[in-house]
């Protein structure tokens, strides 16, 4: 939880209740761990984390996907959101190498690039089913 310095307890049950968005924003875990993966060999590119790191971080991040997929991922309201959920399990498998993917990235514009990947591959979906109705239709007039 992201909750700590000023205050003196953790928030109420209301405002969790406001602020938890992992019942919808769950659906952009591949793009959020696809826009991590991505991070991750930039900080490795530029020198921020180290080879061995970034590996750590890769196959944590594809094992997170694994248990996803496979519907065995424990997912937490407390923590809030889809970003949170994969960070914490990171740590948990990778440990101090999960918490450096962090570095250079806040949550705003995790938030933006996961929701701009999903649009695109949305649309790219879309764009897949309309060619595939068009077939059809000119298969039919055919």
């Amino acid at each position: 939880m992201q909750w700590g310095g000023r205050f003196a307890r953790g928030p109420s049950v209301v405002m969790q209740e406001i602020n938890a968005s992992i019942g919808f924003d769950r659906k952009m875990w591949r793009q959020d761990i696809r826009g991590s993966l991505a991070h991750a060999a930039m900080l490795a590119r530029a020198g921020v984390i180290g080879a061995g790191d970034e590996q750590a971080i890769r196959a944590g991040l594809q094992g997170i996907a694994a248990e996803i997929e496979a519907g065995r991922f424990p997912f937490v309201d407390e923590l809030e959101d889809i970003h949170m959920n994969i960070e914490a399990r990171l740590i948990d498998r990778v440990g101090e190498a999960g918490k450096r993917l962090h570095t250079a990235r806040s949550r705003n514009d995790q938030v933006a690039t996961d929701f701009r990947l999903w649009v695109r591959d949305a649309v790219d979906g879309l764009d897949a089913q309309m060619a595939d109705l068009m077939r059809a239709l000119a298969d039919r007039a055919a």
